[in-house]
């Protein structure tokens, strides 16, 4: 078995570059239908302006190099080549934390979050707590290659995630995660409880579904009804659609940029909280740069097997083995039904942020609430071992 480490550096093509301009100037534009704002989906203003910028005014190569700024490396585990960015501390003491995006996000989702994690004191910090940070990208995201065969599970990728850590020489870490990485990071303590100090996720824990209403109390059952009302709760299906023919849907993602930019927008805008658009909630070239990503990979497709690979939809159970904290916690109902299947530890209600993807909507205030939670564990750290990379 291969277990080298290998450096590596994002350098796309120039023609690849190119021919994505080109395909945007090409774009054949559809009317727009009858309806308000969103209600028919992304609206074709708003998508033209923001297609011509990522023609005319992003700058991928600017954004290139800001991810190069990043250490990043190779490897194969279990047949696979994994890409991740990983990220040693100034700080003699940091904790070793392994973080997995989401779905559909990628590293791009923790660009502005690794910086204030490894050197706090430099950005601001009261604490000089600080993270020795390994990013990975999920297998057929990015760089990450993509799975061969049917049947890949989370378990599955936890079980990557742990032989990368013991790669890197860390006996103990701390993981967190928020969408897919909300399942990824419970996954890898249940693997092994052993070396996780705990597990901290964006939300998730605790979300009541129609089996829970029976036992629920007249509050929570008015709690129950506010987050049936939530425009993330009643979007676009994408579990029940990618589910259904991944294959049909990869085609136009994969051919035209602005069907892909379309459906990005579409699942950041019913991820939001805010009343704006995701350009004006996120940093707009945070959102082309994740967008560019997909298309210069090729793996809009790829990047779907969470959903294809399922037969339904169920939330993050977590686990009992170490200790559970949240970014955002969510009323009562929420807490006592994750003590459930956790030992919550951390659970604050009050945490900025008005969108999914923390990471990306409120960096510095995830990092605080990070530094906090794992400062109630830190008596639990081993040496965070040798640097391999």
């Amino acid at each position: 078995m291969n277990t080298d480490i290998r450096p590596f550096r994002i350098d796309i093509p120039q023609a690849d570059l190119d021919e994505l301009r080109a395909r945007l100037a090409r774009t054949r534009w559809p009317a727009q239908l009858p309806g308000d704002g969103w209600s028919r989906g992304v609206p074709v203003g708003y998508l033209k302006e923001l297609a011509e910028y990522w023609r005319t005014g992003y700058d991928w190569r600017e954004h290139e190099a800001e991810l190069n700024e990043f250490d990043q490396y190779t490897t194969e585990i279990d047949g696979q080549r994994v890409h991740f960015l990983h990220v040693r501390s100034p700080e003699p003491d940091a904790m070793p934390l392994l973080l997995t995006h989401g779905w559909p996000n990628s590293i791009v989702e923790f660009s502005k979050l690794i910086g204030p994690l490894t050197d706090p004191r430099a950005h601001g910090a009261e604490e000089a707590q600080a993270f020795h940070v390994a990013a990975p990208s999920v297998p057929g995201f990015a760089f990450s290659d993509p799975p061969r065969e049917t049947g890949w599970t989370v378990t599955r990728v936890a079980g990557i995630w742990v032989e990368l850590m013991h790669r890197l020489g860390y006996p103990r870490y701390g993981t967190h995660g928020g969408d897919l990485g909300a399942y990824l990071a419970p996954e890898v303590a249940k693997l092994v409880p052993e070396q996780v100090i705990g597990v901290h996720i964006n939300g998730g824990f605790g979300f009541p579904t129609e089996q829970d209403v029976p036992t629920m109390t007249e509050d929570e059952l008015a709690e129950y009804a506010k987050l049936q009302d939530q425009n993330w709760m009643n979007g676009v299906d994408h579990h029940a659609l990618l589910r259904a023919a991944p294959q049909t849907f990869e085609y136009g993602w994969h051919d035209s940029p602005v069907a892909l930019l379309a459906w990005m927008l579409q699942k950041f805008n019913e991820f939001s909280l805010a009343a704006a658009p995701p350009d004006q909630v996120l940093d707009r070239d945070q959102i082309l740069t994740n967008v560019s990503l997909y298309w210069l990979t090729g793996t809009s497709g790829s990047s779907s097997w969470p959903m294809y690979d399922s037969s339904s939809f169920a939330w993050p159970a977590g686990q009992t083995a170490v200790p559970s904290g949240v970014y955002s916690g969510g009323p009562a109902l929420f807490r006592r039904l994750a003590e459930r299947d956790n030992t919550i530890v951390h659970w604050p209600e009050g945490n900025p942020g008005s969108h999914h993807f923390v990471a990306m909507d409120v960096p510095d205030a995830l990092a605080a609430d990070l530094r906090t939670f794992f400062s109630k564990l830190r008596q639990a750290v081993l040496p965070s071992g040798p640097a391999t990379t």
